[in-house]
């Protein structure tokens, strides 16, 4: 890590928030923030991302375009990055990789920076739909620091092509004030989805956690592309489908509200829903699952590559990083980051499990994405 960024990785969170709040009240210029903070690093490298004034024939600011999750970003850091670099972060929010690809693929996608997940990072490289990066933009990244059981994907053929944001588990999020026999297996889900929660249920719209937890209800591998296995599960899944509330990656609306009791979900959202909702609770399925990590990954045609630089080392800040990881509740890569956040959610099972819960879990694998059959399977499932 180049030197000029040490006192910013060991930025508190807290300094940082006051400089901010001074910013943002006026007491200080941007100068004086970005060197407070240690972000005039970016500005130095990265020439040309300072705002400049709007012209007479009303140009515009410019921006960076980030393709993302639901739920995941800390208002507050996007608006302090829109001060450091006078670029506003426009959002386009996806359900599921799928989508993501479908969107790169044809060229619609106009994203500077975006977040796949681990399983597809090795597709998009053989299309050649992202960038190899370039380290040296990234004053802040420091891989040394990374948990090697989650940098792989990202490195291919010795080439970096993505870097790790977070990981997490997939499992069942369920109102424990109104669900009498909680869940503790995905055979549980669908058997509960079908009887005290129907007409409560929400399964993702994503086919990777649909179909890959239908698999393992019957006791298959989440990843599995066997024909008679996979036909078994989307059999599973027509049954159910007039049990379900929805069909839905964005869940979090309908669990706080208690419309919904039972539902498929990232650990992250769990994380933010238990903090939030006393009688919602969160397990991983002791018959399997996923475990997963998220990338950052910058697109071949990303429109302006040096806002999505500007935006990714930014993020990568361990103190940006741990700002935004305590408010989505995803599990830090990053050592750094580690040591910088709260000790109430280091210690917590939903964004930290102990090794018992994680054995049964499995990553995705790269097959899944494109398999025409769990796609046809999930097709059918979105129209029944």
């Amino acid at each position: 890590m180049a030197s000029g960024w040490r006192h910013f990785s060991d930025l508190s969170e807290r300094h940082f928030l006051e400089e901010y709040q001074r910013l943002r009240r006026g007491s200080i210029t941007r100068r004086q923030f970005l060197r407070a903070t240690g972000l005039a690093l970016t500005c130095t490298l990265i020439p040309g991302l300072v705002r400049r004034p709007a012209s007479a024939t009303g140009d515009t600011k410019q921006s960076v375009r980030l393709g993302t999750w639901p739920n995941y970003h800390d208002p507050e850091v996007l608006k302090a990055f829109t001060e450091a670099t006078g670029l506003d972060v426009e959002i386009e929010v996806f359900g599921s990789n799928e989508e993501m690809l479908s969107r790169l693929r044809s060229g619609r996608a106009r994203w500077d920076l975006f977040i796949p997940t681990n399983y597809t990072i090795s597709t998009y490289r053989d299309l050649d739909l992202i960038e190899e990066l370039d380290g040296n933009r990234l004053p802040n990244l420091d891989m040394e620091m990374e948990n090697s059981r989650f940098t792989r994907p990202g490195i291919i053929d010795g080439r970096l092509y993505a870097i790790p944001r977070n990981w997490g588990t997939t499992g069942m999020a369920f109102n424990g004030d109104v669900v009498s026999s909680p869940p503790t297996t995905w055979k549980d889900f669908f058997e509960l989805a079908a009887t005290e929660a129907s007409g409560r249920t929400i399964v993702h719209d994503y086919q990777l956690t649909a179909i890959g937890n239908a698999l393992v209800s019957l006791g298959y591998s989440f990843n599995s592309v066997d024909e008679t296995e996979l036909a078994e599960a989307e059999k599973l899944l027509l049954a159910l489908k007039p049990h379900l509330l929805a069909v839905d990656s964005d869940y979090q609306a309908a669990m706080r509200a208690g419309d919904a009791w039972l539902s498929m979900c990232w650990s992250n959202d769990a994380a933010q829903l238990v903090r939030d909702v006393p009688a919602i609770r969160y397990q991983i399925g002791a018959d399997g699952g996923e475990v997963w990590t998220d990338f950052y990954a910058i697109p071949k045609n990303a429109p302006n590559k040096r806002a999505g630089y500007a935006l990714l080392d930014f993020l990568l800040a361990p103190a940006i990083a741990s700002r935004e990881l305590a408010n989505s509740g995803a599990g830090a890569t990053d050592g750094r980051v580690l040591r910088l956040l709260p000790d109430e959610l280091v210690k917590s099972r939903i964004s930290y499990p102990d090794e018992a819960a994680l054995t049964p879990l499995e990553f995705g694998a790269a097959v899944t994405l494109t398999n025409p059959l769990r796609q046809e399977i999930m097709a059918r499932f979105r129209a029944a």
